[in-house]
């Protein structure tokens, strides 16, 4: 199986370079989290040499522009796992004159337009709701693999918030650390879910999850001034897991994770969480979505001192809006 990747911190001139020397026919743009992880295993169970570029949800128009920008030689460009964004129709249709043929899959909610828009300009475009990335790409691409329906099931149980397989759990935390991307997804290439290494990798994990959560908990903010009981929380790491524990302990009906540079991570139990975050330049799914409080210098330091800030009462007055 190939191994060609690229992060998406890589600059633009680089990542062109990178694709213009390319020998495999896919290559595939998607997220950087465990059900990109996911996709990206099934794309090279099927395909083989699979150039890969991880994307943040911020950098994905700018990884894209640098794709379609580069000769498309007829092969096949696959994004999954990230959502529409304002103006990528024209990096599409930019693409497609390039040589390029698109296929997307995605399990975000899209408004009717949106899928409008991308479907006359891809050859696929599948878009699913109820299941994650990886079980699109399962279904498309490996019907018939019991390896990748595998893959899909475990994936699927964490990136939905199922968690009935704790080997899932295990994978999307291990992910996230430096190096073991690319590790748990060619483990996954081959068929295996968890190995030693993937184990001791998360029992250091949840050492670390044990602190950070108590820290986000001692300067946790709540404000209950309407429908929503909503809880505000500096992170010092695993948001998700923070926001579990926050709403276990104090009962609360929305989560906020809150980084030190205004990035938000937004929990709820009412399935809101995508339109909260569509007020804060963001989105996502109902139950689990992000954004950013746009701080400015003077927000991060007080942030960083008070661990509050000026943002939180507009989200809450976001939030009651549309209980409204």
């Amino acid at each position: 199986m190939g191994r060609r990747d690229q992060k998406s911190d890589t600059r633009g001139t680089n990542l062109m370079q990178a694709l213009s020397e390319r020998t495999g026919t896919v290559v595939h743009l998607t997220h950087n989290d465990l059900d990109a992880v996911g996709s990206d295993a099934i794309h090279r169970r099927m395909h083989g040499d699979v150039f890969t570029i991880w994307s943040s949800v911020s950098r994905f128009l700018t990884l894209l522009d640098a794709v379609a920008g580069s000769p498309g030689r007829g092969d096949l460009l696959s994004i999954s796992d990230l959502g529409y964004q304002e103006g990528v129709e024209q990096r599409l249709a930019k693409a497609r004159s390039n040589g390029w043929r698109i296929e997307w899959r995605d399990h975000h909610r899209w408004e009717d337009e949106e899928i409008q828009a991308v479907d006359a300009k891809t050859s696929l475009l599948h878009i699913d709701v109820t299941t994650c990335a990886t079980g699109i790409v399962a279904r498309d691409l490996a019907p018939d693999d019991a390896v990748a329906k595998e893959i899909a099931r475990v994936v699927c149980d964490y990136d939905l918030w199922k968690h009935q397989d704790p080997r899932s759990k295990m994978l999307g935390q291990v992910v996230m650390r430096k190096g073991f991307r690319e590790y748990v997804r060619d483990n996954l290439v081959r068929g295996i879910i968890i190995d030693a290494m993937v184990e001791n990798e998360y029992a250091e994990i949840v050492r670390e999850m044990e602190r950070d959560i108590r820290h986000s908990l001692r300067h946790t903010t709540i404000i209950e001034n309407g429908s929503y009981r909503i809880a505000f929380a500096p992170l010092y790491g695993y948001p998700s897991e923070t926001a579990h524990a926050i709403r276990d302990e104090l009962n609360t009906d929305i989560e906020v994770i809150v980084s030190g540079n205004g990035r938000i991570s937004i929990r709820s139990v009412p399935p809101i969480s995508h339109l909260i975050a569509r007020e804060f330049g963001g989105g996502g799914h109902p139950h689990a979505a992000g954004g950013t409080f746009p701080f400015n210098l003077l927000d991060r330091i007080l942030f960083w001192i008070l661990k509050r800030n000026r943002y939180y009462r507009h989200f809450a007055d976001a939030a009651e809006s549309i209980a409204r």
